[in-house]
């Protein structure tokens, strides 16, 4: 694959507040996929992989006609009712077909998923007919062709089935395994590292003081990253220390595709992250009017991008969902996706000021969107509260009950 450029995420001259859709748009312009292809992978291993090429049917579906009912396959259509017709001796039966010829004026037994006989190419249900000494009383009309499934209706023989990008689901390895596809091309999984970095960051399972507190951020980084279907690289932590941030970026830069980092990205005097990737690497600090967020640190270490997260972790939780995991599919060989909102009442008060777009922790009760109580984005438990966000643009917004609002499910992010 073609490495990203050292300069892909430099902004133009001047520019200082980003806009979120601009932000995501300037991202989405920057990258390609940067994972090598993995031939042949057999079914059983593709589930959650992105198929790095093309898929045709090799055969059609179905492969024949069929019935679907059990009942009596007969030559249509059937208008002059009531009416009998003689029963051939014989059945047609799920992989076991009729190999003879059905006369004309004649019907024969056949079950759901049969090959429909020649000389006929309707079939009435049973219950909708009658059959007494070997004769087949039908009362009502049927259409030439009804309960009776064409051959390649749903698939063509040569039809592009899947596209190159698309990440495998059990549903689209059922459609490959329908027409025989035994195997498939899919690009190797993306290698995401995930860093913490902080004096006052301590793992869990560590003694801690007052001023110390526990790493949520690494754990939810990486539980996210393999919920996406992406191999982990747990990159540990590090002291806010230039020499471990570089230790650590290093190791990442030769063992992951992409580098997620927590902290350190602003210009503070502690601020190693961005300080390093200054210093070794070349870095851009979008500043993006996002609430919560507004950082996001984005650079080259080494030939290998990484993204800078706010150490807040509901920004980063954020910014991570919003940016990281469409940059992230991209990157996989997959598309670039905008998450599916959906426009629902609001059932929460708010007075928006204008100039940021703001993520709101949500969730849906009985039909409407209901927010979490506090703004606060050091408030986690709105984190394991929420099933989704809801996005309010960069205008001036009064929200009051009944108000049409987007909600975005964590679905929409592939979780």
């Amino acid at each position: 694959m073609k490495p990203l450029r050292n300069d892909c995420f430099a902004l133009p001259p001047g520019v200082n507040w980003t806009p979120v859709e601009e932000a995501l748009e300037r991202l989405r312009s920057r990258l390609h996929p940067v994972v090598e292809t993995e031939h042949a992978v057999p079914l059983s291993r593709v589930n959650g992989r992105i198929l790095a090429s093309d898929v045709y049917a090799p055969r059609a579906h179905p492969p024949s006609n069929n019935s679907a009912v059990d009942g009596y396959a007969l030559a249509g259509p059937v208008t002059d009712v009531p009416c009998t017709l003689p029963l051939v001796d014989g059945r047609s039966a799920a992989g076991e077909p009729f190999k003879g010829q059905v006369p004309a004026g004649h019907a024969i037994r056949i079950l759901t998923g049969a090959v429909i006989p020649a000389g006929t190419d309707t079939v009435v249900l049973e219950e909708d007919c009658e059959v007494r000494d070997g004769q087949l009383y039908l009362n009502g009309t049927l259409k030439a062709g009804a309960n009776a499934r064409k051959a390649g209706e749903d698939i063509q023989a040569q039809d592009r089935i899947l596209i190159a990008g698309t990440r495998l689901t059990p549903t689209q390895i059922s459609v490959l395994a329908s027409v025989g596809v035994e195997s498939v091309d899919v690009y190797q999984k993306l290698r995401v590292g995930v860093l913490s970095t902080g004096d006052e960051v301590k793992p869990v399972g560590a003694t801690v003081t007052d001023w110390q507190i526990y790493d949520a951020n690494r754990p939810m980084l990486s539980a996210l990253v393999s919920q996406l279907g992406y191999e982990l690289v747990d990159l540990g932590h590090a002291l806010d220390r230039a020499d471990e941030v570089k230790s650590a970026l290093e190791t990442g830069a030769q063992e992951c595709d992409l580098i997620l980092t927590s902290g350190g990205v602003s210009a503070g005097d502690e601020d190693h992250v961005s300080k390093t990737l200054k210093a070794h690497g070349d870095i851009s600090n979008w500043r993006i009017a996002i609430k919560p967020g507004r950082p996001l640190a984005l650079a080259m270490f080494q030939g290998t991008p990484v993204v800078g997260l706010p150490g807040n972790p509901v920004a980063a939780w954020v910014c991570a969902l919003r940016f990281g995991a469409p940059a992230m599919a991209l990157l996989a060989g997959g598309e670039w996706f905008e998450p599916q909102a959906y426009v629902m009442p609001a059932n929460f008060s708010k007075n928006k000021k204008p100039g940021r777009s703001e993520m709101l922790r949500a969730r849906v009760r009985d039909g409407q969107v209901e927010v979490f109580g506090s703004e606060g984005s050091g408030r986690v438990t709105g984190l394991a509260w929420s099933e989704g966000l809801v996005e309010l643009d960069e205008s001036a917004q009064q929200i009051e009950p009944g108000t049409p609002v987007r909600f975005i499910p964590y679905g929409s992010f592939g979780l």
